[in-house]
């Protein structure tokens, strides 16, 4: 965020840990010294130094310790100072948690030509996103409002969620449903007011058998194109051997065919404008949607 950057003249390295202790507090509902030790491999005394310089100098009054929870939570009048206060960018930075290499701290990127298009931002409300997180790594039991297009109008569900989901477009969360007695996507977005914990329960990822099953995409390009035609998309893709293999969770088999804008329903009429065909759609059928 620009704004923040010229407001507050902190070294890069500083400025992602100020927008690291922001984020989780504000969408964890707590946070710890030992947060930032994980995160960026330092110290005790250097984390508390980055929390206490946080309080005082960004972020006045943002952030209060809990003595119950052992750990700073925000304050009621809690403002965002470096972020801009969006689940998006909490929901990023857990997908994104096995790339956050000390190093990154010092790399000076020069991006001014480089331009990136961002997908319209689904936001989800802090008080709705903070439940969900707790009763995934907790496997307890939530009961929510939720509304869907075949259901536009919020419906009581009992759930309990265990993993998050991002799929190129859009969050959801895995989570077994009482009410139809199986696993299901719950979009976050769709989520209504404040849910509410509850006890712990026997459904937790283990028992998804679906999420647990793993299925293979094999890629190749159109047969319809020519010789020449194929190797130009073999070598896009990184293919070996004329073809580009997948391995991905049965479940997540739909988005990853969407990323890749295939319809393994449909074939387009002009074969340059998909290039790339599934070659083991019989196989694939159980995981495709409807």
């Amino acid at each position: 965020m620009p704004q923040a950057e010229s407001k507050w003249p902190f070294r890069w390295d500083l400025l992602l840990r100020y927008r690291y202790i922001e984020t989780i507090a504000l969408w964890e509902g707590r946070l710890t010294t030992r947060h930032l030790c994980n995160t960026f491999g330092i110290g005790r005394q250097q984390a508390s130094k980055d929390i206490n310089t946080y309080l005082r100098e960004v972020g006045i009054d943002n952030l209060e310790y809990d003595k119950y929870l052992k750990g700073y939570k925000p304050t009621q009048s809690f403002m965002p100072q470096v972020t801009r206060g969006l689940a998006d960018e909490y929901l990023h930075l857990v997908a994104r948690n096995n790339e956050l290499l000390n190093m990154f701290e010092s790399l000076s990127l020069n991006v001014s030509n480089v331009e990136v298009l961002a997908h319209p931002v689904r936001d989800v409300k802090p008080q709705v996103l903070r439940p969900i997180m707790q009763a995934a790594r907790q496997q307890r039991r939530l009961d929510c409002d939720y509304v869907s297009l075949n259901n536009p109008d919020r419906e009581g569900r009992i759930i309990v969620p265990h993993t998050l989901v991002y799929t190129g477009l859009r969050w959801h969360v895995r989570a077994w449903c009482e009410k139809n007695q199986e696993y299901r996507d719950f979009v976050l977005s769709r989520f209504r007011d404040t849910p509410e914990l509850m006890d712990e329960s026997q459904h937790g990822a283990t028992g998804d058998v679906e999420w647990n099953t793993t299925a293979t995409i094999q890629i190749t390009p159109d047969t319809r194109l020519n010789a020449a035609q194929r190797e130009v998309v073999e070598c896009d893709y990184g293919m070996i051997g004329g073809e580009l293999r997948i391995t991905t969770r049965g479940k997540l088999v739909p988005y990853a065919l969407r990323l890749l804008h295939i319809n393994p329903r449909e074939q387009l009429s002009d074969p340059t404008a998909q290039q790339i065909i599934v070659a083991n759609r019989d196989e694939l059928e159980p995981w495709l949607f409807g």
